[in-house]
């Protein structure tokens, strides 16, 4: 039996869209959004419909009959208390989500999309490896305050699918493989794997800056900053996440003109991006220790693994942990559609969000 699933991958600049059949891919878009066009938004939320319109817009341009679908699969968001695999987007998820339940994350619109266009047509919404979804040992939660559990947070989705991508390539499983695996996006996310599960990870606010995020920078500072009366929460988190990092430095999150500006000689430019690579390289650093440096390979994807100075000015710090894999890019279009493949063919059971997982 065929099925006709879409997927959706909506990130901090772009909505990803993409059509399959089975595991063949009909159609992949990436619809790119201007800071104007999204920094008209208060909320994350409040771009549902705005990014809805361009997703039908661009079905209707590839000649895609919604009602041939079987399913829509949207990218997982930042919900705690939840596995690896897929969930249903129920209504307790979508208010999970539209009531600050989940961290902002554009991600957190992955559900929000899918069920707004699979519900009128009553076929299933999903979500797959979510961004949150918790593999972690006791030890790798704990923290210096007894009420904060740390759990993960990372890109879950790309990283699973790009470890299985280099363990395919080497003969070998990924669920056989230790691998460190830092996903170079919009928001830097290193995570360390041991046998096909993600043990501990370093998230977009608690590691390295990035071309959008300010990382983790000295606590007492930021206490001092929300305490100032000089900024709202919104105001705060939006310095921590989406104006951060190159963005905050340069007015420009693209690698690509940061490099310019490096090329055409400016010393602060070059500094701050050698800084970005420096602090990229000491996350992986961090995380090797946890199986006592026993890593098979480091790979280095997402977007910005597509520069080659980014890339080398990382491997050069990291090289002796482990060989490392440069995978420019993401795979989590197909791996959105064969997850849910997976769950519409029974190999898989979909969980719901709330629901304690026996």
């Amino acid at each position: 039996m065929k099925y006709k699933i879409l997927t959706i991958n909506p990130g901090s600049t772009s909505t990803k869209v993409a059509v399959f059949e089975n595991e063949e891919k009909i159609f992949s878009y990436n619809i790119d959004h201007t800071h104007e066009e999204l920094g008209r938004f208060d909320e994350i939320t409040e771009q549902i419909t705005f990014r809805l319109k361009l997703i039908y817009a661009i079905l209707a341009t590839e000649n895609i009959n919604v009602s041939e679908l079987a399913a829509v699969a949207g990218r997982g968001g930042l919900l705690s208390n939840i596995q690896g695999g897929g969930y249903l987007v129920t209504e307790r998820m979508k208010a999970a989500f539209l009531n600050g339940q989940a961290s902002p994350h554009a991600s957190n619109l992955g559900a929000l999309l899918a069920s707004e266009i699979a519900s009128p047509l009553g076929i299933p919404a999903y979500i797959y490896d979510a961004v949150t979804a918790d593999e972690f040992k006791e030890i790798a939660t704990i923290t210096g305050m007894p009420d904060v559990k740390r759990q993960n947070m990372c890109h879950v989705l790309n990283s699973k699918a790009i470890s299985r991508k280099v363990a395919e390539k080497h003969g070998r499983k990924y669920e056989d493989m230790n691998l460190i695996v830092a996903h170079l996006g919009g928001g830097v996310t290193i995570s360390i794997h041991e046998e096909g599960k993600i043990i501990d990870s370093i998230g977009d606010d608690a590691g390295p800056f990035s071309p959008e995020r300010a990382g983790s920078i000295p606590l007492l500072y930021v206490v001092d900053m929300c305490y100032s009366g000089m900024y709202s929460k919104g105001e705060m988190i939006k310095k921590i996440r989406g104006m951060g990092g190159m963005k905050a430095y340069f007015g420009t999150s693209d690698c690509r003109e940061i490099e310019k500006m490096i090329e055409e000689g400016n010393q602060k430019a070059k500094l701050v991006y050698k800084a970005q690579a420096y602090q990229i390289a000491k996350g992986i650093g961090q995380l090797a220790p946890i199986l006592n440096g026993k890593i098979d390979y480091i790979i280095l994807t997402g977007g910005m693994a597509y520069s080659a100075k980014m890339t080398s000015m990382i491997s050069e710090r990291v090289n002796f942990i482990a060989p490392i894999e440069v995978v420019p890019g993401e795979e989590e279009m197909e791996a959105l559609a064969l997850g849910t493949l997976r769950i519409l063919t029974g190999k898989e059971k979909a969980n719901e969000y709330g629901i304690t997982i026996q």
